[in-house]
């Protein structure tokens, strides 16, 4: 975008300048998801199980091009980005599409999404996300946030005017645009209203302790995309339902944490799920909603016959499928959890045991950190990588370090216990020990239950299990994996701490925490 004869900043875009789609001639509002599939349909390769699969120019989020009224100096040109935006819906053809975010009392918000009839895909999968405004007859709803997607320009720029709730994604025809410019501003209320907005799944775990009692635990796990979250929210845990056990997931991806120990969940109606490698064996329920007839397939290696080929990454290894929870079978009809017991901060760092007990100091440590892989998500070019996020979450608006400051309190106060699980490998020796989903299962398991027997490790310095049921914690010591582990653990610290200097906001005991 060019701000060429620009003097002056331009007047901020706000939610009632932009037009009423009710009445506006060429915007097609609330269409039926028949309606946005007919849209683009010359757009589509229909799979062998009769769902539609779309190949879209961008594949990833445009993080680099991105920039908040929070976080940046908007230029007048920043604001005529979103003002060229909003002038654009009054040129061909549009759909809007109106969704609720959420259903707790203090977390639930109205989305309206507008996007050109032709990429009616970016609405038919983003509107399967959400759940459809119920609107007494003869009154209107009025939307909270407001994102326009306009694929079509010449450079890629999205510009979200915070305050306003406003988001234009401009350039790019990626669906997980649209979701995140939502969910973005969500988070961002979540910690205005003295919680916190999670980049986390949240899910509910009914077991039997050692004394026979059934217990419920809520579980809440914070990662990056490609790292497991998915797979270990959704995962049945390979509980004895028939005794009364059962894990039901109930968030994917965004959550907001509320002073009170409530989870709310954001999205209601579907997932936005990475396909690459899907697996049934592993990954059943997951498998089994890609798979059916309501899921809407994106960036996957589709045949022109139809046959999905999900361990290819002919266009991206961040291939997609939004699934509905109707057919997820371990999604339960609610989205919030009542209260969380235990958060897990997933990561990929070969030099983390497959799980590690963590004080409340260090677990804002570690949310500091954010430990994991780069995935094809956030920046293809560097897919593999080590990197650290705050919060494993890349939308933070605000201070981060007022963040982690915020996560410590809130799990202090909750009394919530805190936990690193290592889903990668173990060692970084020519002998490293794998952790697989059936060790990370396991260990969610037994962690639910209370059996796991924990120790102070004197050379990792962390607090490690001595046993759990069904796996043989022995093989996973650190230091067995690791040539010279004393080396590589004390430049491990000094760049965590190096790091964490980095957010002068965060308080000196959580920088003293780095284990």
């Amino acid at each position: 975008m060019s701000d060429m004869g620009i003097e002056h900043p331009a007047t901020v875009t706000r939610r009632s300048d932009l037009p009423d789609p009710r009445s506006a001639p060429n915007v097609t509002y609330n269409p039926s998801l028949d309606a946005l599939r007919e849209a683009s349909s010359h757009l589509e390769t229909t799979t062998e199980y009769g769902s539609p699969s779309y190949v879209s120019e961008y594949r990833s989020r445009s993080a680099a091009q991105t920039k908040t009224t929070v976080d940046d100096d908007f230029s007048p040109a920043d604001y005529r980005v979103v003002a060229d935006a909003v002038d654009r819906i009054g040129d061909g053809e549009w759909v809007c599409l109106d969704r609720r975010m959420g259903r707790h009392e203090d977390a639930s918000s109205i989305c309206r999404l507008f996007v050109p009839r032709e990429y009616g895909r970016i609405a038919l999968a983003w509107g399967k996300l959400f759940e459809p405004v119920d609107v007494p007859d003869g009154e209107t709803v009025e939307p909270d946030y407001v994102t326009v997607q306009v694929p079509e320009a010449d450079e890629v720029a999205i510009r979200v005017l915070a305050e306003e709730g406003v988001t234009a994604v401009v350039g790019s025809d990626y669906t997980g645009e649209a979701k995140k410019s939502f969910l973005r501003l969500f988070m961002w209320d979540a910690k205005r209203k003295g919680g916190l907005g999670l980049h986390a799944g949240s899910k509910r775990v009914t077991v039997r302790d050692d004394a026979g009692d059934l217990q419920t635990k809520g579980q809440v796990f914070l990662g990056l995309s490609a790292t497991g979250k998915s797979t270990l929210t959704a995962h049945g845990l390979w509980l004895d339902e028939t005794d009364g056990e059962s894990a039901t997931m109930l968030q994917d991806d965004v959550c907001a944490l509320t002073p009170d120990g409530e989870v709310a969940g954001s999205e209601g109606a579907g997932l936005y799920i990475k396909t690459i490698g899907l697996d049934r064996d592993e990954q059943e329920a997951l498998y089994d909603a890609a798979t059916h007839e309501s899921a809407v397939l994106e960036n996957a290696a589709v045949d022109d016959d139809g046959t999905v080929h999900f361990e290819e990454d002919r266009y991206t290894t961040n291939s997609r499928a939004v699934v509905k929870r109707e057919h997820l079978a371990s999604a339960a009809e609610d989205v919030d959890l009542g209260g969380v017991d235990q958060v897990f901060f997933i990561t990929r760092n070969p030099l983390m045991p497959p799980v590690a007990k963590l004080d409340e100091a260090a677990a804002a440590a570690a949310f500091m950190l954010g430990e994991s892989i780069q995935t094809s998500a956030g920046d293809p070019d560097a897919a593999g990588e080590a990197i650290r996020v705050v919060g494993t979450n890349p939308f933070i608006m605000g201070s981060k370090g007022e963040e982690g400051n915020r996560f410590r309190e809130l799990v202090r106060d909750l009394d919530v216990e805190c936990y690193v699980l290592n889903t990668g490998c173990v060692g970084t020796n020519d002998d490293p020990q794998d952790v697989g989903v059936r060790e990370s299962v396991t260990i969610l398991r037994e962690i639910a239950r209370g059996s796991v027997q924990w120790r102070e490790d004197d050379r990792t310095g962390m607090t490690v299990p001595s046993h759990v049921p069904g796996i043989d914690v022995d093989e996973y010591c650190v230091p067995d994996h690791v040539d010279d582990y004393e080396q590589a653990a004390a430049e491990l610290r000094e760049e965590r701490r190096e790091y964490l200097a980095e957010f002068p906001e965060l308080d000196d005991d959580v920088l003293d925490a780095v284990y």
